[in-house]
């Protein structure tokens, strides 16, 4: 008796198209449909895992070609907005197939469409549907030189791979590095690397030229996606710039672009929409009328009713903003324009952040609580070269400090370690020369602040300083201002505490958020898709907190960080911003990144082995070292249950040739100008692999998240974090020191952020701010077959659970009225590390990637 082994096996592929992504392709429809009619359709191909087939080398068996039913959709019980669900009937040869292990798709179609899944349904001889998680655009295959290839969700590492799958893996890998030669189309998924020689655009306008970051031993920087674009006119090592209504089509490779109902595609509009029309239109508005904010009561005025604009401004806006968008973004009735949500900030206690309490507060639970440190000698000193800058160390003295220390001595809180420094000395002074010579007029500072019984930091002096008149050789001209109660020492300390505002914002805008998290993570993101198959696990483990990153670091350099650029208007260093980055990725170190490593540097964190993590923190009410510290340790772990599924031991990480063709290309060409550095770990080890993955998945979800969220909430009312000076201390005996006798706030504010920069600056920082609605937080997957691996979804489901654990315990924490660095005078809880969130400005909420 002969047993027929031809059957059917069912699929279902769930897909957008493109007609429903975009509104406004009717004929995309209307074409796809004619191809159907005409039999070009779609087409699908398994490829057996166990078989390799005689007509294609050691390559895996094709089963015959099945046709999409593109006409009737089907239902699926978890379909969103605008996908659709489609049959296909695959012959079935138990001796050709076996065990599916990709499968090949053609696009016959006009135009392309956003392949989501497909899933095939009782297999013969698999108790499991098979699980293809897709995730990507199909262009017309007249686009590509071989159809594409999906590999369903089993992981292999590289010598594990089947035979019959093994060429099919590497030649994937091979189309995704691209030639590096042509400039790439907007259907191509090439990764590859260049410098930024994208920011200036000197073929327009010289003031807009700025240097190459990158490839140099002046202008050191991480690697960014390559564009390709032709080279620019005027110096052919540059390249040339997008017109700025091009912005949104800035090459990304295919599938690193926003989700088709992404608010970020609405932000993204919205972002170009600001810097196209509103900031010209802003400018020439209060250039003609320089309104200056006159009271504290003018600026409350942005949240409260709004500020006046003339018709024919709101008519331009209207014109160049989509309706909607306008009202969302903008909140304009037609009559009231720009008025701004109320700021966390002040939304309890409107002259709260004044208080020094506050001031000291936000260094360990604001937006910027990454730089504080430990303070261990006195007077503090400069590490910068005494041959060309002089003498540089601190002209605080004992005397200007011991009145403030509870009857200590300088020597004896030091030694108890209740002293702290914000130093923002050396990173500034090199280029403050520079920086002033621009409509900026600002200082380097050192802040030095005391821990009191009570938990919560006193400042004690702010020293501001200035390079030598006469050459950087002659050293600082720096001057030390006390806290005062009362009278024009009192306006003249909260002047000093603005002037500290202004660095912090700056730094932390350009290092702590922009170079240390958007351009840091960037070269790991091209390198993971140039060298880690999709099969691989630690591909799979990465791969969330990749998303949106290289399309929202495209967009910043097309309209935020370049020449002429919203950030240059918005942050004190002005035109000198990206270079000054620059300067200050010669100090980045990849193991310092671990938060562990990172609060031992600052002096903030002993080891300690009694302590929770083997770490006692010297401010026990750090919320953010807290916090982070619960949320570091959790991913470690996670990490740690999923590396040690797939490696065994040590010599399994060396003999893992994607593993180290993926490191050794980060090392030398992604961070190519730290090659060099002695600190890279040699991935020979699980553990280094271990603490690298969890390095990367730390700084893309949690410490972006920190940096990240809170600039609306913390930052969105100007004077409580101003992001410019326009003038220097007024002086004894000057018209400016009469007006801050006699009207402080109108002097205070005629020396921050004028009206147009607070207005620009609030409108970007609302947008950085917002979660998209279709955020995907740490502990959560846009899918839940992302892997077929029992084990691994266990040890992501313990993960989830631990994190919804450190959620509560924050709320906990939130509402002890003893631990009063977590809410401040402000009254505003810290939660900027609570895992999950809604959409929206909520100032909460961890994303697993860089999205926005």
């Amino acid at each position: 008796m002969i047993h027929n082994t031809r059957r059917h096996v069912e699929g279902t592929v769930v897909l957008m198209k493109k007609s429903v992504l975009d509104f406004n392709d009717f004929t995309a429809s209307f074409l796809d449909g004619l191809h159907e009619f005409v039999g070009k359709g779609v087409s699908l191909q398994l490829i057996s895992a166990v078989n390799t087939g005689p007509e294609n080398g050691l390559k895996g068996k094709l089963g015959k070609p099945a046709s999409l039913d593109w006409i009737t959709t089907s239902s699926h019980e978890s379909l969103s907005t605008g996908e659709s669900a489609f049959k296909v009937t695959f012959d079935w040869d138990d001796e050709d197939i076996g065990t599916p292990g990709a499968f090949l798709i053609r696009n016959n179609h006009h135009s392309e469409f956003y392949l989501k899944t497909m899933t095939l349904k009782h297999v013969p001889d698999h108790d499991d549907d098979i699980h293809f998680v897709c995730n990507s655009w199909i262009y017309p295959a007249k686009n590509y030189q071989k159809d594409r290839i999906f590999f369903s969700n089993k992981v292999y590492l590289p010598s594990e791979t089947p035979m019959p799958l093994l060429k099919y893996r590497e030649e994937e890998l091979e189309s995704l590095r691209g030639d590096g030669k042509k400039e790439p189309e907007k259907w191509d998924r090439a990764y590859d690397y260049a410098l930024y020689n994208d920011l200036g655009n000197s073929d327009k306008r010289p003031e807009h030229a700025r240097p190459i970051l990158g490839g140099s031993i002046e202008y050191p920087y991480p690697r960014r996606g390559r564009t390709g674009r032709k080279p620019a006119k005027s110096d052919p090592n540059y390249e040339s710039r997008l017109d700025l209504e091009l912005s949104l089509k800035i090459y990304v490779p295919r599938d690193e672009r926003f989700g088709h109902l992404k608010m970020s595609d609405f932000l993204a509009y919205a972002l170009k929409s600001i810097v196209q029309v509103l900031k010209p239109e802003l400018e020439s508005l209060f250039d003609s009328t320089p309104n200056e904010f006159d009271s504290f009561e003018d600026v409350l005025k942005l949240y409260e009713s709004g500020i006046d604009v003339p018709e024919g401004l709101l008519k331009d806006v209207r014109d160049n903003i989509h309706g909607e968008m306008l009202k969302e973004i903008f909140r304009t009735d037609g009559e009231k324009f720009l008025k701004f949500p109320m700021p966390q900030v002040i939304a309890v206690d409107k002259s709260a952040w004044r208080t020094d309490e506050e001031f000291a507060r936000e260094m360990l639970a604001g937006i910027n609580p990454v730089m504080i440190c430990s303070l261990q000698e006195f007077p503090p000193q400069s590490k910068l070269d005494r041959r060309f800058y002089g003498d540089q160390s601190s002209k605080i003295t004992k005397e200007h400090i011991e009145i403030n220390l509870d009857g200590l001595t300088v020597d004896e809180a030091i030694k108890e370690r209740k002293l702290f420094i914000l130093d923002h000395h050396d990173s500034l002074m090199p280029y403050l020369r520079r920086i002033n010579s621009t409509s900026t007029k600002t200082y380097a500072s050192r802040t030095i602040l005391f821990l009191q019984k009570d938990g919560t930091l006193k400042p004690l002096a702010i020293e501001l300083s200035l390079p030598h008149s006469e050459g950087d050789q002659y050293g600082a001209i720096s001057k030390v201002y006390l806290p005062a109660e009362q009278g024009v020492e009192k306006s003249i300390w909260q002047l000093a505490k603005a002037y500290v505002g202004v660095v912090d914002s700056g730094y932390h805008q350009l290092i702590s958020h922009w170079l240390h998290t958007h351009a840091v993570v960037e070269p790991f993101i091209i390198a993971s898709n140039r060298q880690l198959s999709v099969l691989h696990p630690i591909h799979k483990l990465l791969h969330p907190h990749f998303r949106d990153t290289m399309n929202i670091n495209g967009l910043a350099r097309q309209i935020l960080i370049n020449g002429g650029g919203a950030l240059e208007s918005t942050v004190f260093p002005s035109k000198y911003s990206m270079e000054f980055s620059s300067s200050l990725y010669k100090d980045w170190s990849f193991p310092e990144q671990a938060l562990p490593e990172d609060l031992l540097k600052r002096g903030m964190a002993v080891k300690d082995s009694s302590s929770p993590y083997g770490l006692r923190l010297l401010i026990e009410d750090y919320p953010y070292a807290v916090d982070g510290l619960e949320i570091w340790f959790a991913i470690k772990t996670w990490v740690t249950d999923y590396c040690t599924i797939y490696y065994n031991d040590n010599d399994s990480i060396k003999e893992d040739s994607e593993l180290q063709s993926w490191w050794k290309e980060i090392i030398e060409k992604g961070h190519g100008d730290k090659k060099d550095e002695p600190w890279w770990p040699k991935m020979h080890t699980l553990e280094e692999l271990i603490e690298a993955c969890t390095i990367i998945i730390w700084i893309a979800s949690a410490l972006h998240a920190a940096v990240n969220f809170g600039q609306y909430p913390y930052g969105g009312f100007p004077p409580s974090r101003p992001s410019m000076s326009r003038r220097l201390m007024p002086e004894k005996g000057t018209q400016e020191y009469n007006e801050l006798e006699e009207n402080p706030d109108k002097a205070f504010l005629k020396t921050i952020t004028s009206q147009f920069q607070a207005v620009l600056g609030l409108s970007l920082v609302e947008i950085l701010s917002r979660h998209a609605s279709d955020e995907v937080y740490l502990g959560e997957r846009d899918t839940p077959h992302w892997t077929c691996d029992v084990m691994a979804l266990k040890a992501f489901e313990k993960f989830g659970s631990k994190l919804s654990e450190i959620e509560k315990r924050i709320e906990m924490m939130n509402n002890d009225e003893k631990l009063r660095n977590r809410y401040g005078p402000v009254k505003m809880a810290y939660t900027l590390l609570k895992p999950s969130s809604e959409g929206g400005l909520t100032g909460m909420g961890i994303p697993n990637s860089i999205s926005i």
